[in-house]
């Protein structure tokens, strides 16, 4: 797997489902039965933007930039036949892996792509530019995102991707005092005019290490059925945009690749299971 390790833990409270374990952190879980369930509470905030781009069912375009166990794309796959997806992926070992014991659905359209996310954005077919509806951001070497998928000049890049409804999501992984994410929210509203974040009040408070999903583009978000299926999440969340959301950002400077950091590391006890692990 490139140069980490990575397995699939079977889930013993979810028969059929198996979550994807890299350098000890848990990156994706697929329930192999039902594409459409997703566990992640973050995954399935990213669900929901997914839900809401377009009308119930229709097809869709899609872009992943960061691969796991491709849990997203096989969402698109299942509740939105005949969409087109394109994937970008780094670890080619971990993909071929996770598709050796997890395939994707029959008929599927997903294309993968293989390289570094930032580089990989620059060639993608001109046709893209403009026609994306969903554009998803997450990308993490181990528990970390890398610096250089954090600035200005790559959310430049990858918006240029978005469909006048087009949704910028991206996953943002922090804790304490939460300037990476202020950091984050602070760039990306720098680009698209309708900016919105999703997480839950204690992680928003910087109580602990957790995700914070951001939603963002040119049109204005579907926000007026989030709040309900936020709350309504076996997760509670709560969506925060408008002034709150200015309140949040506090001033915090633009992140640009001269001033870009990777995402803070976790504690090691943020991803202790407790239990022995069935492994692939």
């Amino acid at each position: 797997m490139g140069a980490g390790t990575a397995r699939l833990e079977n889930d013993r409270h979810d028969p059929g489902s198996v979550t994807l374990i890299v350098d000890g952190t848990p990156q994706s879980h697929v329930n192999t039965e039902d594409p459409s369930h997703l566990s992640f509470e973050y995954v399935r905030r990213i669900g929901h933007l997914i839900d809401l781009v377009a009308p119930d069912g229709e097809a869709i375009t899609a872009v992943h930039l960061g691969a796991g166990a491709l849990t997203l794309p096989r969402y698109v796959a299942a509740t939105r036949a005949e969409s087109r997806q394109q994937v970008v992926e780094l670890d080619r070992g971990l993909v071929d892996f996770v598709r050796e014991h997890v395939p994707f659905p029959r008929g599927a359209s997903i294309r993968l792509r293989y390289g570094d996310a930032r580089e990989v954005l620059g060639k993608l077919p001109d046709g893209l530019r403009g026609t994306v509806d969903i554009l998803v951001v997450d990308i993490f070497g181990g528990a970390r995102t890398p610096a250089h998928v954090t600035s200005v000049e790559f959310y430049g890049e990858a918006v240029r991707l978005l469909s006048p409804r087009g949704i910028l999501a991206v996953n943002v992984a922090d804790g304490a005092g939460l300037a990476f994410a202020r950091g984050q929210v602070a760039t990306v509203a720098s680009l698209l005019p309708h900016v919105a974040a999703m997480a839950d009040t204690s992680m928003l408070k910087g109580r602990r290490f957790g995700n914070i999903v951001l939603a963002a583009s040119r049109s204005e978000l579907p926000t007026g059925a989030l709040p309900r299926l936020l709350a309504g999440d076996p997760a509670p969340a709560k969506l925060v945009d408008g002034p709150e959301l200015r309140d949040f950002i506090a001033g915090a400077p633009v992140v640009t690749d001269a001033t870009a950091v990777p995402s803070p590391p976790p504690a090691r006890s943020v991803f202790q299971t407790g239990r022995k692990p069935s492994t692939w």
